[in-house]
Protein backbone atom coordinates (compact mmCIF):
# COMPACT_ATOMS: atom_id res chain seq x y z
CA UNK A 1 0.00 0.00 0.00
CA UNK A 2 2.76 2.21 1.17
CA UNK A 3 4.66 1.58 -2.72
CA UNK A 4 1.50 2.63 -4.42
CA UNK A 5 0.82 5.58 -2.61
CA UNK A 6 4.19 7.00 -3.47
CA UNK A 7 4.04 6.20 -6.72
CA UNK A 8 0.83 7.87 -7.22
CA UNK A 9 2.54 11.38 -5.25
CA UNK A 10 5.64 10.79 -7.28
CA UNK A 11 3.39 10.31 -10.60
CA UNK A 12 1.33 13.73 -9.62
CA UNK A 13 4.13 15.73 -8.62
CA UNK A 14 6.25 14.58 -12.23
CA UNK A 15 3.02 15.87 -14.16
CA UNK A 16 2.87 19.23 -12.12
CA UNK A 17 6.36 19.81 -13.18
CA UNK A 18 6.06 18.96 -16.75
CA UNK A 19 2.79 20.82 -17.03
CA UNK A 20 3.97 23.84 -15.83
CA UNK A 21 7.30 23.63 -18.01
CA UNK A 22 4.91 24.03 -20.99
CA UNK A 23 6.88 21.53 -22.63
CA UNK A 24 4.67 18.34 -22.67
CA UNK A 25 6.71 15.27 -24.51
CA UNK A 26 5.36 12.00 -25.09
CA UNK A 27 7.91 10.71 -22.09
CA UNK A 28 6.05 13.28 -20.05
CA UNK A 29 2.49 12.35 -21.87
CA UNK A 30 3.24 9.07 -20.76
CA UNK A 31 4.06 9.90 -16.87
CA UNK A 32 0.29 11.43 -17.32
CA UNK A 33 -1.25 8.39 -19.01
CA UNK A 34 0.25 6.22 -15.90
CA UNK A 35 -1.20 8.85 -13.43
CA UNK A 36 -4.37 8.32 -15.24
CA UNK A 37 -4.44 4.61 -14.90
CA UNK A 38 -3.27 4.60 -11.06
CA UNK A 39 -5.92 6.98 -10.28
CA UNK A 40 -9.03 5.97 -12.35
CA UNK A 41 -9.03 2.82 -10.91
CA UNK A 42 -9.78 0.82 -14.41
CA UNK A 43 -9.58 -2.12 -15.26
CA UNK A 44 -5.77 -2.03 -16.57
CA UNK A 45 -4.72 -0.19 -13.33
CA UNK A 46 -4.05 -3.60 -11.40
CA UNK A 47 -1.98 -4.59 -14.24
CA UNK A 48 0.01 -1.67 -14.25
CA UNK A 49 -0.24 -1.48 -10.01
CA UNK A 50 1.45 -5.04 -10.35
CA UNK A 51 3.87 -3.97 -12.77
CA UNK A 52 5.37 -0.94 -10.80
CA UNK A 53 5.14 -2.93 -7.57
CA UNK A 54 7.95 -5.78 -10.14
CA UNK A 55 9.82 -2.66 -10.63
CA UNK A 56 10.04 -1.60 -7.28
CA UNK A 57 11.01 -5.33 -6.06
CA UNK A 58 13.37 -5.49 -8.44
CA UNK A 59 15.17 -2.00 -7.80
CA UNK A 60 15.22 -2.67 -3.79
CA UNK A 61 16.86 -6.15 -4.37
CA UNK A 62 19.92 -4.74 -6.41
CA UNK A 63 22.82 -4.14 -4.64
CA UNK A 64 25.75 -1.33 -6.04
Amino acid sequence: MAISISVVLLLVVLAVVFLRNGGLRMSHALVCVLLGFLLANTSIAPTLSNGLSAAASLVSGVRP
